[in-house]
């Protein structure tokens, strides 16, 4: 679209909540139509990029050409809602929201980035600025850079800062009462589902069951004329299947609620399509079930609201009560003590261990099964007990291969927020500093991209109000005794969500969003593994070192243990490297057309 002066032109995806609010505050009166891109467009003729990108509530990436001062401005929203890939070829720079647009581009002729591959290889995603592509990046949440020609550096600047956001919110903390701070926190809440319930389409939400949706799905309903369009997936086995608890609170709130349990074979089916649904390698195994939710919601509704966040703001995930349990057992052992125990452990396999265990079992009544091996958890209870730090232990805690550079040929693991410690937060809650980790890894770079890739491959639109900036400003101004009690998380999404559902209906062990990978390697989903993990192949493409790969391959088939994990890491990059064809399957850091 071509700004009313003409002076710019923009290219644009996503969704601005507040422009109508905008057009009221432009001193504008010829629009041509009624779309947020308009908005968007007067709004930098009038104030500038910057500014404009202040004012702006939403989800987004976009280019802007300046015709005047012939310059390109990419930008992306505060969380990372919407992903934008930049890169060079010859000449030409370019741009996109996807991968398969530059592999589309004359002369395109990528190398893949074995740093990250490595990366994948640790955390089942490849962080940002990082990509497959050599010589291609991401820009970062909250970010945008200018370019004045096609080899300019490019040098992107943050309109909006998580780490700023943290520190401020720490150092002015909310100065009310606990009920005081539900009330605001509500109140937030409500306008912002209240501005993401607008849209000229049918709409509808994901519910889980869970807190962080139901609360969503609570707030839609409490503001809706008719009943909103929920939608949840169940499982035949019980041990996956949240749709019970999802149906309980549907009930409870009137909505229009759909179901669909699932088989097996119709999981399966999926996979055969994530490497073009995703684009780029992508590991985290939920990605199944979220694209089936997003089908089943896509054959009712356009947009759907979801509940993503709440973990990261307010204190939710397991593992952060995990970390500080560990850290303080560790703390109280001696350093020599613990390399004993460390040495200890490690002399013996974990296929070892788990015999030793099956031997052990009818003495010690044990209920331990194979599908979750001894052996593999001590080894990896063995690994967290190193480190003395809060950073090397929670890396350990979130890593999938803990050493991926010698598993990935010619790599060398990047430097990134997770694994170097001055990248954290600077503040003496451990706690909210695991929070703002995820908050700028895991959130954006896992969790949003499943949702976002899983739903534009059907078409739908998702939108998500705990990522309103305001909501995750005045999260971190919340004391941390307002979001975790001792090895409790989210106090103050749960307190809001009891004024709406009785407590009864959500008071559960946390499940996650998971399907049985494990058992499916063993079974149905097993020559299609071995095809890509067949050491001969591995070797010929010479990405990675095959000896890691087919032991931990061996030691999964067997049963004794549980490399579920590492192994979908590796296969996910197998299978999207296979699905791009020989054009990209070639080892190699230079060689490419692509610049660095």
């Amino acid at each position: 679209m071509v700004s009313a002066s003409g002076r710019y032109v923009i290219v644009f995806n996503g969704e601005v909540y507040n422009h109508l609010e905008i057009r009221r505050k432009l001193n504008f009166s010829a629009w041509r139509g009624h779309s947020d891109t308009e908005t968007l467009l007067e709004a930098i003729d009038t104030w500038g990029i910057r500014q404009s990108l202040e004012e702006l509530t939403g989800m987004f990436a976009f280019a802007v050409w300046d015709r005047k001062d012939r310059c390109l401005t990419l930008a992306r929203d505060r969380m990372g809602e919407k992903p934008l890939y930049y890169g060079r070829t010859g000449t030409s720079l370019l741009f996109a929201s996807e991968l398969k647009a530059f592999r589309a581009f004359p002369g395109f002729s990528p190398s893949i980035n074995r740093d990250a591959l490595a990366l994948l290889m640790r955390h089942n995603y490849i962080p940002a600025p990082w990509s497959i592509y050599e010589g291609v990046s991401k820009v970062l949440p909250g970010t945008s850079l200018t370019l004045a020609s096609p080899d300019s550096p490019a040098a992107p600047g943050a309109y909006w800062s998580a780490r700023e956001v943290a520190r401020a919110g720490i150092a002015h903390p909310f100065p009310g009462d606990e009920s005081e701070a539900k009330d605001e926190l509500e109140r937030l809440l409500k306008s912002a589902v209240k501005a993401q319930m607008v849209a000229d389409v049918p709409l509808g939400a994901f519910l889980s069951g869970g807190f962080d949706s139901s609360l969503v799905v609570a707030l839609m309903q409490a503001q809706a004329t008719r009943p909103v369009k929920t939608f949840t997936i169940g499982f035949h086995e019980e041990v996956y299947n949240e749709a019970g608890h999802a149906k309980a609170v549907a009930a409870h709130l009137g909505t229009e609620h759909t179901e669909l349990y699932l088989t097996p074979r119709e999981c399966r089916d999926v996979i055969p399509r994530l490497p073009a649904i995703y684009d780029e390698p992508f590991a985290d195994s939920s990605q199944i079930p979220t694209f089936l939710v997003s089908e089943l919601a896509r054959r009712h509704v356009t947009v759907s609201l979801s509940g993503d966040g709440g973990d990261e703001l307010f204190g939710g995930y397991p593992r952060y009560f995990r970390a500080m349990d560990l850290l303080g057992q560790i703390n109280r052992v001696s350093a020599t003590l613990r390399r004993k125990l460390i040495k200890a452990v490690t002399l013996l396999p974990p296929a070892v261990w788990d015999r030793i265990f099956a031997l052990l079992r009818p003495l010690t009544g044990s209920r331990l099964r194979n599908a979750s091996s001894p052996g593999t958890k001590l080894h990896q209870m063995a690994k967290t007990l190193g480190p003395n730090s809060l950073e090397t232990l929670y890396l350990s805690l979130l890593s999938h291969w803990h050493e991926p550079a010698s598993l990935v040929l010619g790599s060398k693991e990047p430097e990134t927020p997770v694994n170097e410690p001055k990248l954290w937060l600077d503040c003496g809650a451990q706690e909210l500093r695991m929070m703002h980790l995820d908050q700028v890894t895991y959130l954006p770079d896992d969790i949003l991209v499943k949702v976002d890739r899983a739903a534009m491959a059907v078409s739908l639109e998702t939108r998500i109000p705990l990522l309103d900036h305001r909501v995750v400003e005045f999260a971190w101004s919340l004391p941390l005794s307002m979001k975790i009690r001792g090895d409790q998380g989210k106090l103050a999404l749960r307190g809001i969500l009891y004024r709406h559902v009785p407590r009864g209906l959500l008071e559960r062990p946390k499940m996650g969003f998971g399907v049985p990978i494990d058992l499916w390697l063993r079974g149905p989903l097993r020559d299609w593994a071995e095809g890509l993990l067949d050491e001969g192949r591995l070797r010929r493409e010479g990405f990675f070192d095959p000896a890691p790969i087919r032991e931990k391959w061996t030691e999964h088939l067997s049963g004794q243990s549980n490399w579920q994990y590492l192994l979908w890491d590796v296969l996910m990059f197998q299978a999207w490297q296979e699905h791009q064809g020989p054009r990209t399957a070639f080892p190699g850091r230079t060689g490419g057309a692509l610049g660095a």
